[in-house]
């Protein structure tokens, strides 16, 4: 689930706030807004992702938070990773 560049992307983006919304994201990512919401989705049905979706001043908002999930798969794909690096040759 996290090795697709953009929600690997998108994860690390969210590791380091509490919570943020679709148009931080959007702009922090350079992603397509509909690229976004298919990642964000995909994410949040995977259970790595908090997905509250509420009005603000009668216009949608959309706020994204890491779960204890999330952070324990991101994690736990860091130290995958910093393995997998290690063992190459130099």
């Amino acid at each position: 689930m996290l090795h697709e560049p953009a929600r690997l992307r998108l994860m690390a983006f969210l590791s380091v706030v509490k919570k943020t919304d679709f148009t931080y994201l959007l702009n922090l990512s350079g992603l397509s807004r509909g690229n976004l919401s298919v990642q964000m989705s995909r994410l949040g049905d995977a259970g790595l992702v908090k997905i509250e979706k509420s009005f603000q001043a009668n216009r949608p908002r959309t706020v994204y938070q890491l779960t204890a999930r999330g952070v324990k798969a991101l994690r736990a794909y860091k130290r995958n990773m910093q393995t997998i690096l290690a063992a190459l040759p130099d």
